[in-house]
């Protein structure tokens, strides 16, 4: 059982789609996922703005949080994130204004810097080149529109103009961190992929925090795999899907997500496996006391305000088991009593 079990544990869902499956399996999945998270006590469930690529299929990030959102009762349901640069900001106020329209008080909006993608695909997606060096206007400019229209203003978002729809700040570096801070916003940082500066990016983000309408001290969410089985040995062979999937995408060959393999050191060079031990540092491996332990030491090592955890994992059954064992580990109170309906 962890000691820290104040700090709230979340879902990130990237919306695997496995070899030997499809795209409706894969929602549908993602769907299950969010009602078993809600069960057993987890916070929020976010999915990623992703775009041609085969293994994720939340590229229409907005519709498919419409479809979790009406398909569970209380777990908060987000973007983890929504790449801004690729949208305007009024549409994306929109969109988002839509959904805590559909569900008060339910609705997360993370936003990012980053395409989500190849360079081709950004520019097929149109917006992206000219959008990125202007993230911080952009979030400037979505925070006006969910607040309370004023008497003459030409614009404003219907649906979302004076509807509570919490923005994050979403980063993998210290241009985030610093984006956060200054505009008095909650902060995620992408330790699960791209964890180098994961320490500074924090330090920064709490040292210039500048409390804001939305928030008054400084909330920062940190993402970390946690790949949780029976034994060691069962999550350890299971982690060899994430690996794989890093290492082909590396190879420039994403693709569908990939079944575990018995044996991952004939799959890699060293150079690669090296790599993606270094981008996926931050990952708890093993049984439930393994789990336990590793979630506690990194959080007493990071001190996050909350955790959200990846498990992309190639069987839909060991990725709900995957997430189960991790709640329990650290303690949730729904999960400790078999599950139940999130409070």
């Amino acid at each position: 059982m962890s000691t820290m079990p104040s700090i709230p544990l979340s879902v990130l869902d990237l919306a695997p789609v496995c070899e030997g499956s499809e795209v409706g399996a894969a929602l549908g999945n993602s769907l299950d996922l969010a009602r078993h998270a809600e069960a057993l006590g987890y916070r929020r469930f976010w999915l990623a703005e992703h775009h041609n690529m085969p293994g994720i299929a939340s590229a229409a990030t907005a519709v498919l949080i419409a479809h979790v959102a009406a398909g569970t009762r209380s777990i908060r349901v987000g973007a983890g994130g929504i790449m801004l640069p690729n949208h305007s900001p009024l549409q994306v106020a929109e969109q988002f204004g839509t959904l805590a329209a559909l569900h008060p008080g339910r609705i997360d909006l993370g936003v990012g810097r980053a395409p989500g993608t190849d360079q081709a695909t950004a520019r097929a997606l149109r917006r992206y080149f000219e959008g990125a060096d202007r993230f911080p206007q952009d979030v400037q400019e979505l925070l006006s529109y969910f607040q309370p229209a004023q008497p003459g203003q030409a614009v404003r978002a219907v649906p979302g103009a004076g509807l509570e729809v919490p923005v994050w700040i979403l980063g993998s570096s210290l241009f985030g961190a610093q984006l956060a801070a200054a505009l008095g916003l909650p902060f995620a940082f992408a330790s699960h992929f791209a964890p180098d500066a994961m320490d500074q990016a924090l330090m920064l983000y709490h040292r210039d925090f500048r409390p804001s309408a939305q928030l008054r001290q400084p909330y920062a969410m940190l993402a970390i795999n946690v790949i949780a089985a029976a034994t060691d040995a069962q999550a350890r062979r299971l982690f060899t899907t994430p690996q794989q999937a890093f290492v082909n995408l590396r190879r420039g060959r994403a693709g569908l997500i990939p079944p575990p393999l018995d044996d991952i050191e004939a799959y890699w060079t060293p150079e690669e496996k090296a790599g993606v031990e270094r981008a996926l540092a931050c990952s708890v491996v093993g049984g439930p006391e393994t789990v336990a332990g590793g979630l506690a030491a990194f959080a007493a090592r990071h001190r996050p305000d909350e955790l959200i955890v990846v498990a992309n994992l190639h069987d839909h059954a060991a990725r709900l088991e995957s997430y189960r064992i991790a709640a329990q580990a650290w303690g949730l109170a729904a999960a400790g009593q078999g599950g139940g309906q999130a409070a």
